[in-house]
């Protein structure tokens, strides 16, 4: 007897709870994940860190990982690996980790007959689960690479699905009236004004939201009378983000300039080892009271026993502003160097000094409130608890 086409993941996810509502179990086990991975997927160089290289189909590992709770690149550099030798430098699309794609199905919380719009295509296979769960007439998808969405066409058409597919700007409306429910499989920093006016009042959005200076968390929001939408934050959520909203890969250098004469020296109370803090609510409110922040960190040289334990920590926003700080385990003031209109030594510190005054608070007790224009504002425990610099 043949095993149904989405067993093997079906039974991965529910045999350790991932999996709560059988409605969607049932459609894991009708839509094949195999059917949606390409014949080529990269994963991390082995020989090249920082570049991607690519499997095929008859390599032991994508044999292994096409049936795996593991997410898939399938598409590096938008379309042209960049990379040498044929490498690719940044990923640019995928086939989700099929446990965060119930998570966030099950996120939005969708009744029969509601109307979906889902925001990136991408191989088709989380539009071929809502279209399992609610039909094709009530499953709209937006994919903005064109390359990628007619392949998604391809992969839904030959199982029989077929939803109102769009090649376009995700973030733009829709054009087709107004939706239950919005779906996001990209990150956004930036939640786009168009996901709240498509939404009727009462309905929701689930997105992969960060401020951007660590990866993403899923946030699940509930579109109010005002156009506004508000909710917590769920869990983790790595995605790639919005095409318009990513940022500019580069190394750190490019953006600090040491010997700039503009330089000034000077001191911080802070230590400059905080910002690896790896607390995910630290991490989302530091993103957020410190726009665009990004940081490298060095450890001193291990042969020089008089800088043992000691660091140089550099901090940028891609837009002039740097600094760097000197860490050591004598503790501080410490001495930094900093360029730019922006201090953000002081920002930082400030960052910090938010995050504990609200007892350090962990995703799980942090909300977002966005505007009708996409504005955010993030909040402890509750709504009018917001977190900002007084």
């Amino acid at each position: 007897m043949s095993e149904h086409p989405g067993a093997r993941i079906a039974r991965e996810l529910t045999a350790r709870g991932a999996v709560q509502d059988p409605a969607w179990h049932r459609a894991l086990l009708a839509v094949p994940r195999e059917a949606f991975v390409p014949e080529t997927v990269w994963a991390p160089s082995k020989d090249q860190p920082g570049h991607e290289q690519p499997y095929t189909r008859d390599t032991p590992e994508f044999q292994r990982w096409i049936h795996q709770d593991v997410a898939l690149v399938t598409q590096v550099d938008d379309g042209t690996p960049a990379g040498p030798g044929g490498l690719g430098l940044v990923p640019t699309s995928s086939i989700s980790q099929p446990g965060l794609v119930v998570a966030m199905l099950e996120a939005l919380d969708a009744d029969e007959g509601d109307r979906i719009l889902e925001i990136g295509t991408g191989t088709g296979y989380n539009t071929a689960l809502l279209c399992e769960r609610f039909g094709d007439a009530n499953v709209v998808s937006v994919e903005v690479d064109a390359a990628v969405a007619d392949q998604a066409r391809r992969n839904l058409h030959a199982l029989g699905y077929k939803p109102t597919l769009i090649t376009g700007d995700g973030t733009l409306p829709a054009d087709e009236g107004t939706f239950d429910r919005v779906l996001s499989t990209v990150a956004a920093r930036r939640i786009p004004p168009a996901w709240l006016s498509q939404v009727r009042p009462g309905g929701t959005v689930v997105t992969p939201w960060g401020p951007g200076f660590t990866s993403a968390c899923l946030v699940r929001l509930t579109v109010g009378e005002d156009g506004s939408a508000q909710g917590r934050l769920l869990g983790d959520a790595a995605f790639m983000w919005l095409r318009d909203q990513r940022r500019p890969v580069a190394p750190w250098h490019t953006f600090v300039t040491e010997d700039d004469p503009a330089a000034v020296d000077g001191e911080t109370g802070v230590n400059p080892r905080v910002v690896a803090d790896r607390h995910p609510g630290w991490g989302v409110v530091l993103g957020h009271l410190v726009p665009d922040l990004a940081y490298a960190s060095f450890d001193a040289d291990e042969e020089d026993p008089t800088a043992a334990g000691e660091a140089t920590v550099y901090v940028y926003d891609r837009a002039g502003s740097w600094a760097l700080g000197e860490y050591t385990p004598a503790g501080g003031p410490y001495e930094v160097r900093r360029c730019g209109r922006r201090d953000l030594w002081a920002e930082i510190a400030e960052a910090r000094r938010v995050w504990v005054a609200a007892d350090s608070p962990g995703r799980d007790r942090l909300g977002l409130t966005v505007a009708p224009d996409g504005s955010p504002d993030l909040w402890v425990d509750a709504p009018n608890a917001h977190v900002q610099v007084k």
